[in-house]
């Protein structure tokens, strides 16, 4: 691991786990030790059968992220009616390695870029249930959404019509104009003006965890924040099957006005086309790409559109 601003590298090991667990929780560091998963800002490395460690790797926003998880998702969780990884200890920075680190309890199932909600119905109620019971007032202290996440679409719009037009030009959208109306009546639609709300914040595919074609468990709560639950709401596009978007919004409490839906499918436009892009480096063989994510992607693009008409 090389830090973008720290010349410290370190090689990420199963024995590095074990080394970091026999220093801080001894009780823990006889379990068996398996790489789980690879993401953005963090590795989840299998800690026995039922916890896992996660370790900062990829960002220097990831130490800030992890303390945030540590604080708030335990005081969240009980609520919540899907499985998350809720952290049961924190590991601090050490000689060994200088960056804070977390023990979660393990949610099994699929990512859904890898195994897609087939069952429209239960997953639809799964999501609006989580969601549901995720969007209540958040604390004066609730993190600061990153990347605008929670916030008003309109100062990502510059961002936005960019990035579509790259995409456009290589040819990876299909309607770049219909898309670009989407966008544009989100970013007209009335600001939300309520309190704060509870947010995951980053409710995409591979962060939502299935099993039998539902909704198993939600991960990666890392980009926990506060705002406009529009943000989590764009997930009924991107999540859900054809046709089940409707059905979502009638289960999720209370049923969200017509100016948040309006908001909530320009978030689901942003992570589509981030989707997108993430997807074709992967098929292309590129750096940070991951194939499994452009199907899901252009998915949503076209739920979006074919609805909007």
């Amino acid at each position: 691991m090389t830090l973008s601003d720290d010349t410290t590298t370190i090689e990420m090991t199963a024995e590095l786990v074990r080394e970091l667990l026999r220093d801080q929780h001894p009780d823990l560091a006889g379990l068996p030790v398996r790489l789980g998963a690879r993401g953005w800002d963090n590795q989840l490395w299998r800690l026995g059968d039922d916890l896992a460690v996660r370790l900062p790797w990829a960002t220097r926003s990831a130490d800030e992220l992890l303390r945030e998880e540590h604080t708030w998702l335990p005081v969240l969780a009980p609520e919540l009616p899907l499985e998350v990884p809720v952290p049961q200890r924190l590991g601090e920075p050490s000689e060994r390695f200088p960056r804070p680190w977390i023990v979660t309890t393990w949610v099994p199932g699929e990512p859904a870029d890898r195994a897609p909600v087939t069952r429209a119905t239960e997953g639809a109620d799964a999501l609006a249930g989580f969601l549901t019971a995720l969007h209540r007032p958040a604390s004066a202290a609730a993190p600061v959404g990153r990347f605008g996440r929670g916030g008003s679409l309109s100062g990502l719009s510059e961002d936005l019509i960019e990035a579509l037009a790259s995409a456009e030009d290589r040819g990876l959208i299909a309607d770049p104009d219909a898309v670009r109306a989407v966008w544009e009546d989100a970013v007209a639609a009335p600001e939300w003006t309520g309190p704060p709300l509870w947010l995951h914040g980053d409710l995409h595919p591979a962060n939502v965890l299935t099993e039998d074609g539902t909704i198993r468990g939600v991960i990666d709560f890392g980009d926990l924040c506060s705002g406009d639950p529009a943000c989590d709401l764009a997930a009924a596009w991107v999540l859900l099957p054809d046709e089940a978007a409707d059905r979502f919004h009638d289960s999720y409490r209370p049923p969200a006005d017509a100016a948040t839906l309006r908001r909530a499918r320009g978030w689901a436009v942003r992570q589509a086309l981030g989707g997108i892009f993430v997807g074709d480096a992967g098929v292309h063989g590129r750096p940070g790409g991951k194939p499994t994510w452009g199907p899901p992607a252009r998915a949503a693009l076209r739920r979006l559109v074919a609805t909007a008409r």
